[in-house]
């Protein structure tokens, strides 16, 4: 009795489980096996029809074309491809950053260059006090485009020792020919710059205007090129390996069961992709918060007083400070007089400097204006800033759409479509964006508590970034040495001391349509282990 019972339950299992002996395992691989080829792989061990596939660790268990080395072999081709899409993508949004930074920069050092063209037109009047300190203008113009390119000056001061040294310089052309002025006087009248305003008004205007539009133009600039090294490090970021076991599932799968020509349901490849790129899209409220605010910035280009015109009219900003002072002289000579003493007997004053006060006109910043050709051009430059940036504002939630729009088959063909078992339509929701909302996400398994480290310091990349830049749109000093290393351990999904937590949270809190027919087989082998043990047990028992 014991052997009709063990016999028994061995037919039985025998009869119920999956295999090789069905029509379809006889079907050839001569296709599967081209495209092996053609991936770049050799023949050797690919089967010629398909064999049983209980060896598969990723694709559907059943009857296949594909080996377990042909397996691993595809899904890190999977991973490699979908990579080089994700590069792709990044290198197509860098180079649109660099075009904007190369068109913004060409417009920026023209304008700058144009002004400092054009010191010898506005200032020659002044005769002497040009023609002998054309290196003091010269290296203001130097100082405001290091400035410009990331040199650590300090604007305020920068701008303030130039109109500090230019009263220095006018104070002494300006004495009499009999006196000589000593180091430390000239000293003592530059001090007075700040507390006489010996030149109006201009100096406070003009230092709150350009230092706006410097520190405005250099934030954008950075921005631009920090928001395209956040795109190349980012889109360099390795795909997980269990994100390569749901590409291969998505990818090639289909080709190991001989459905080459299904392409994936659009559903079930944004569950894979968004999965797959859950951190990435964590970028998203950073990115956009930087986004806007670079829009900004952009805007306020041409807000009254415009980036042209600031530029443009600092020579005759300069003009008229220094006409302010020469109209006067005297009475700012008596106040330095009673602040700095009196340097020598009063004599007469440099007739060259007096005849070209009669000479000079009255040229101010307020009557100066700038071409209309050149205020188009710089709409035209906001305008094109704008769109484009507009265009990048979604890119992190939109490159899981971009990639299924190359893989996915379309809205029409849903119900034959590769659900990751067989052709038909595909049942569980597609997940949010982000490592928070993919805990439940069928196809990509992910510890929602550990974070990718590289892409949480390129979001504190991007909040440093917008800081700055909203600090810049109130005219503030900005300071950009690089804070890669600036990570903050504080926030949600951040390890705390060093310690995450290991255990992994639930990854189906509910259970997919799909899972009843990934269960199927299994339930068949429980069943198949059952009848064994059964007459097992019975022989125990007997004993």
């Amino acid at each position: 009795m014991r052997l009709p019972v063990l016999l028994l339950g061995a037919l039985v299992c025998l009869s119920a489980a999956p295999g090789p002996v069905t029509a379809g395992a006889d079907r050839s691989c001569t296709d599967l096996r081209q495209f092996y080829t053609g991936k770049g792989f050799i023949l050797a061990g690919v089967p010629q029809t398909e064999i049983s596939g209980e060896h598969l660790r990723m694709c559907p268990q059943g009857p296949t074309c594909c080996t377990s080395t042909m397996e691993e072999n595809l899904a890190s081709l999977s991973a490699r491809e979908t990579e080089g899409l994700i590069r792709e993508a990044g290198r197509s949004l860098q180079a649109v950053f660099n075009g904007l930074h190369r068109s913004f920069d060409t417009y920026f050092t023209e304008l700058h260059g144009r002004s400092e063209r054009s010191l010898q037109e506005a200032l020659s009047p002044l005769g002497p006090l040009y023609s002998q300190n054309t290196r003091l203008y010269g290296d203001l113009y130097t100082d405001l485009r290091q400035y410009y390119r990331g040199s650590a000056l300090n604007l305020d001061e920068t701008l303030s020792e130039f109109w500090s040294r230019l009263l220095e310089r006018t104070f002494k052309i300006s004495a009499p020919t009999d006196v000589s002025l000593s180091e430390d006087y000239l000293e003592c009248v530059a001090k007075q710059q700040e507390t006489l305003r010996p030149f109006g008004d201009v100096p406070r205007d003009m230092k709150a205007k350009v230092i706006r539009a410097f520190v405005t133009a250099r934030s954008f600039v950075q921005g631009l090129i920090v928001s395209g090294e956040v795109v190349r490090k980012v889109s360099q970021v390795s795909l997980s390996p269990e994100c390569t076991k749901a590409l291969m599932k998505l990818v090639y799968c289909p080709h190991c069961r001989g459905l080459a020509s299904v392409k994936p349901c659009s559903n079930y490849c944004s569950n894979v992709m968004k999965g797959c790129l859950a951190n990435q899209a964590d970028l998203d409220p950073e990115w956009q918060n930087l986004i806007d605010t670079m829009i900004q910035v952009a805007s306020s280009f041409s807000t009254e007083p415009s980036l042209d015109v600031v530029l443009s009219s600092i020579p005759a900003r300069i003009y008229e400070a220094v006409h302010f002072l020469q109209e006067n002289m005297d009475t700012f000579t008596a106040k330095v007089y009673q602040t700095c003493g009196t340097p020598g007997e009063p004599g007469t004053g440099s007739p060259t400097l007096h005849e070209q006060r009669k000479k000079s006109g009255s040229l101010t910043a307020s009557e100066y204006k700038p071409s209309p050709t050149a205020g188009l051009r710089l709409e035209m430059q906001v305008s094109d800033l704008s769109s484009k940036l507009r265009e990048m504002r979604q890119y992190w939630i939109q490159l899981p759409v971009e990639l299924c729009r190359k893989l996915a088959a379309g809205s029409a063909s849903q119900d034959k479509c590769w659900n990751g078992i067989t052709k038909s339509r595909y049942l569980p929701e597609v997940m949010g964006d982000g490592l928070a909302n993919q805990i439940n996400n069928p196809e990509v398994e992910l510890d929602i508590t550990k974070p990718d480290m590289t892409i949480r310091q390129q979001i504190m990349q991007l909040k440093i970034m917008s800081n700055r830049l909203k600090n810049a749109l109130d005219g503030n000093d900005v300071d950009f040495q690089d804070a890669s290393d600036d990570i903050s351990g504080s926030g949600s999904g951040m390890c705390v001391s060093g310690q995450c937590s290991r255990s992994r949270p639930g990854l189906y809190a509910y259970s997919p349509d799909n899972n009843r027919v990934r269960g199927a087989a299994t339930s068949q082998t429980r069943l198949c282990s059952l009848l064994l043990l059964l007459p097992l047990a019975i022989l125990l028992l007997q004993r």
